[in-house]
């Protein structure tokens, strides 16, 4: 099914999505107007190609990411240093579901592509599955390793033909997504499909 992606900050900038591509990219009310019968979603904020986050190996391989349950004893945050590769070591499956977390709270803040040589099957099961794009790494990192890296690094813009991949973030524009992080995001779409939405 056709959906039309729209947000209200930004109707100059609506995708119509069919499946896994991107079918069109223009003003709101062409593409409504060229695809009647095509779902409509409305989001707050800004349309964007979505985010890459530059610290995948630092973010799923290097750091636990709690479970819920864990929270009392560990809190909700990501750890490092050795108590995250105590955790890690503890046994493959933690591996997997801290891998997996960690790539729920990336697309929770916008990302599409992850850079970084991931080298533990956890972390590229995890990534792949979530369909996220794999990337080079871009020079100079500014660090720490964030889910809202500053400066954030937007991808190349959203073209007919190209994969569904975007995400929305509930700012009046550009410079406000830059002021006030990734952690703005409202929805996440990879391969077509709505991987976040926030409450």
């Amino acid at each position: 099914m056709q959906t039309i992606h729209v947000a209200e900050a930004s109707p100059e900038t609506a995708v119509l999505a069919d499946g896994a591509q991107l079918v069109a990219v223009g003003p709101y009310e062409k593409l409504a107007a060229d695809h009647p019968r095509a779902r409509v979603r409305w989001w707050p904020g800004i349309l964007t190609p979505g985010l890459l986050n530059p610290y995948g190996p630092e973010l799923l391989e290097q750091a636990y990411h709690p479970d819920p349950r864990e929270a009392d004893r560990l809190g909700t945050e990501p750890v490092f240093g050795e108590r995250a590769q105590a955790l890690l070591a503890a046994n493959a499956s933690a591996r997997g579901a801290s891998a997996r977390r960690g790539v729920q709270r990336m697309l929770a803040h916008g990302t599409v592509a992850v850079a970084g040589e991931l080298r533990s099957r956890a972390a590229l099961d995890a990534v792949r599955g979530a369909g996220l794009a794999l990337t080079g790494r871009p020079a100079g990192l500014p660090g720490p390793a964030s889910f809202s890296p500053v400066p954030l690094v937007l991808l190349p813009g959203l073209a007919p033909g190209r994969p569904a991949r975007f995400a929305v973030f509930d700012v009046p524009d550009r410079a406000a997504l830059v002021r006030d992080g990734a952690s703005t995001c409202v929805a996440t779409v990879v391969g077509g499909r709505l991987v976040y939405r926030g409450r």
